[in-house]
């Protein structure tokens, strides 16, 4: 599925709140740290459809639909989902074993979860984001989401991962 919503084609500056493994919880911290995005990429494992009402409070948000999302509501929840954000090109998927190298052609970001493990990479242009898990605790894992800040000038592309809980 891709998609180009009309409200942010002319944006020059995009900040991208990124979250995903919330597991039916969200803490405040992660709202706090949310607050001021343009809009919010969901990363799957929603767990609960108000998660997606409450961080719609902040801005628009994406989501796909992760391995624990499969209550019925989660059928509107798409498993890949490509997105045109004033110029910045975005694959989504829960798990990254599930990306096809094909789909990539003109993205910049790729957003993921599933491990709960955050992380930021680069290959071949691209630039791989996992934010972590914002919704229960998992082993030693952080609890974290990530922003994502995009100017459209000069295409530059700046992700940062912020820990909730100590």
């Amino acid at each position: 599925m891709e998609l180009v919503p009309t409200e942010f084609q002319d944006l020059k500056r995009l900040a991208v709140g990124v979250i995903s493994d919330t597991h039916g919880l969200l803490r405040p911290e992660a709202l706090r740290a949310l607050d001021g995005s343009d809009v919010i990429l969901h990363g799957g494992d929603v767990g609960q459809e108000k998660i997606l009402d409450e961080l719609g409070a902040i801005a628009p948000v994406f989501t796909v639909r992760g391995n624990v999302d499969y209550e019925y509501w989660c059928g509107r929840l798409p498993n890949v989902l490509s997105l045109t954000l004033s110029g910045l090109g975005v694959h989504m998927v829960h798990d990254i074993a599930h990306i096809d190298p094909h789909n990539l052609k003109g993205v910049d970001l790729v957003i993921f979860g599933h491990s709960h493990k955050p992380e930021i990479f680069h290959r071949e242009g691209v630039t791989y984001l996992n934010p972590g898990s914002a919704g229960p605790r998992r082993f030693s894992l952080p609890t974290t989401v990530a922003k994502v800040n995009w100017t459209h000038e000069q295409e530059n592309l700046s992700p940062e991962l912020i820990h909730l809980l100590e």
